[in-house]
Order: C-alpha cells, then structure tokens, then sequence
C-alpha cells in the first residue's frame, strides 16, 4: 500500500517521501477506505513544513479530505459493507491508498466525479457557513468578497444566488469577469484603491452588511470600506501574506465588526446529525455539478511530491486546485 511519508518538517522536496506500507486491518468499529481521490490545499503544504499550528506529530501521512470506497470492515460496524462510497473524517491522512478510520466518522458520497467529490469536506461547508452563519441575509440583499475566483469564492457565489444574496465579486484580472458571472454574481470588480466607490456605483448604493475576506493585508480595509456601518466583515484567509490592517476609526465611527472564521470551528456549533444532513446537502450539489471546484492539475499518488510543489507555485488567482488520484 503506498502512502506519502512525512517524517519531520521541511519543504515538501526535501522531507516527504514516496513508501510502501503494509494492508491495515481495521480494528472494532473500524473500516479501511481505498482512496480514489484526495484534495490538496494549502494547509497541506503548511502542515508539512511545519508552520506553528498547522504542525502535526510526525510521522504521518499528510491531506484533509478526500473521497473512497470501503475495502474492508471491521468488527461491530453496522450501516457500512465493501463498496460503499464515503467521505473520510476530516485530517485523516487521505495522501494514501488505503486509510483505516473510525466508521463513526464516515459520511455517505454520491456517485459521481471522484475529482469533484474530493473537496467536499472543507471548502463547501466554508461557503456555506460564511453564507450563512454571521449575518441573516434577506433575498435581495448584497454581500461583497475578494478572492472570488478561489474554491470557496466560486461556491458561495453559487450558493448566495440559489438563497437569492446578490454577490460582489472582487478579483484581481478582469479577464475572470466571464467565468464568474457564469456562475451566478451579480457584479465582478477589480480589485484597488477606489473599490468602494465602483460597489457603490454596482450595487446602486445598497447598504451591505456582509463582506467576506481572504486577502487580508490593506485588502481588508478595502473590503471594510464597502460595507455599510454596523456590517460584519468575516476574515477567512490571508492570500497575502500579510496581517489585517484596518483603520481604527472603521471600527470607532463606523461599528465594523471583524471576525475570523474557522470551518472546524463553525462545524463544531452544529450537531452531528446537523453536520451529516450538510454534508449530505452539499455532496449532492458537488455530485450534479451545481457546485462546480476548479482543477488547476490532477496528479498520481507517485508524483505527490510535484503535485506539493506545483501547490507552493500557485496564487489566489491560480487556475484552481491541485487533486491526487489515489488509485
């Protein structure tokens, strides 16, 4: 059974290695999952390089998600049987070709793209919770995001405009304005200094209470400078590399309220029957292509090590995510 090995912190070229390990048996109420695909983002490449709260006890096998089919069940697991397609608890090590988890864990996949499928666990749910969890949103209103043209920017177009939220798309190449109306946003805006006033003029003035912001860096400032006073603005990302820099008085005069998102975190204020019925809801949406992910590149489980380095070559405006085929 081959796995990506990662034995201590280091860029990916110089600490993961390609090995041979033996068929796991699963122990009571466990099963083993054969691995079709697994999704890369860039949390992988930091956990591999070992950036302070992303670190994991090593060795290990890296990768968050994923999606397979159960190969093998363990004692006293009842609902699972060979065959059966399912997405494997979050951070369980999907690089492989076989993964051994707790059947608990498991939540049922649809039939459908394997590519597709493998980002289901992480950033669906992101969309929705931003969507959904910090300010309620009435059919007509506005939200404003940067970094529109990632994964969970292109979902939460989709899914803002099935709830009726009409969307700003803020990029950083007019050349993705196309593409993302397409997809349902209402109005696509270049990023730059005099953002707030080309929204206005967009959105006819509409008092926005939502911004989303994966930026960070001044891109947070701009993003604050759209939104109406009294608006929340969730902070999901720093594509920049840089902290959040907001104005005092945005906060003083204006009562912008910042906030940062984790999708762990945003889960966890959720059941877990509420969780499964999310999952369910949104795997069927990935399954028919109405939430459609971007792939910049699938590659082998044999060249995971390129497909680590591709993933460290690429932007906020990349041609879409880095995908393992595990068999």
């Amino acid at each position: 059974m081959k796995a990506l090995w990662h034995e201590r912190y280091g860029e990916p070229r110089e600490v993961l290695r390609l090995v041979d390990l033996p068929p796991e048996a699963p122990a009571a109420g466990e099963v083993v999952l054969q691995m079709e695909a697994a999704a890369m983002h860039i949390a992988d490449v930091r956990t591999v390089q070992g950036v302070p709260g992303l670190a994991k006890p090593l060795p290990r096998t890296p990768g968050y998600e994923g999606v397979g089919r159960v190969v093998r069940v363990g004692p006293g697991v009842a609902g699972w049987r060979e065959g059966d397609r399912a997405f494997p608890p979050i951070g369980c090590g999907t690089f492989r070709e076989e993964v051994r988890v707790p059947a608990a864990g498991l939540v049922p996949a649809p039939e459908g793209d394997p590519l597709q499928l493998a980002f289901l666990s992480i950033n669906p749910p992101t969309a929705w919770c931003l969507l959904h969890d910090f300010v309620p949103l009435a059919r007509g209103e506005w939200l404003v995001q940067n970094c529109a043209n990632s994964n969970v920017g292109r979902y939460l177009t989709v899914l803002a405009r099935r709830a009726g939220v009409r969307t700003v798309a803020v990029v950083r190449r007019e050349e993705l304005a196309p593409e993302l109306r397409a997809l349902g946003a209402d109005a696509v805006l270049v990023d730059g200094p005099d953002l707030a006033a080309r929204v206005r003029e967009a959105t006819g003035a509409a008092a926005i209470r939502l911004g989303i912001d994966a930026v960070a860096g001044s891109g947070t400032q701009r993003i604050a400078d759209c939104l109406a006073d009294g608006s929340r603005l969730v902070v999901y990302g720093a594509m920049s590399h840089e902290p959040c820099r907001l104005e005092f008085y945005s906060l003083l005069f204006r009562d912008v309220t910042v906030c940062g998102f984790s999708t762990t975190r945003q889960l966890q204020t959720r059941t877990p029957d509420e969780r499964r019925r999310l999952y369910l809801e949104l795997a069927a949406l990935v399954a028919d292509g109405t939430l459609p992910a971007k792939v910049a590149r699938e590659y082998p489980l044999a060249e995971g090590v390129e497909a680590f380095e591709h993933a460290l070559r690429v932007g906020p405006d990349r041609p879409g995510k880095i995908v393992l085929r595990c068999r």
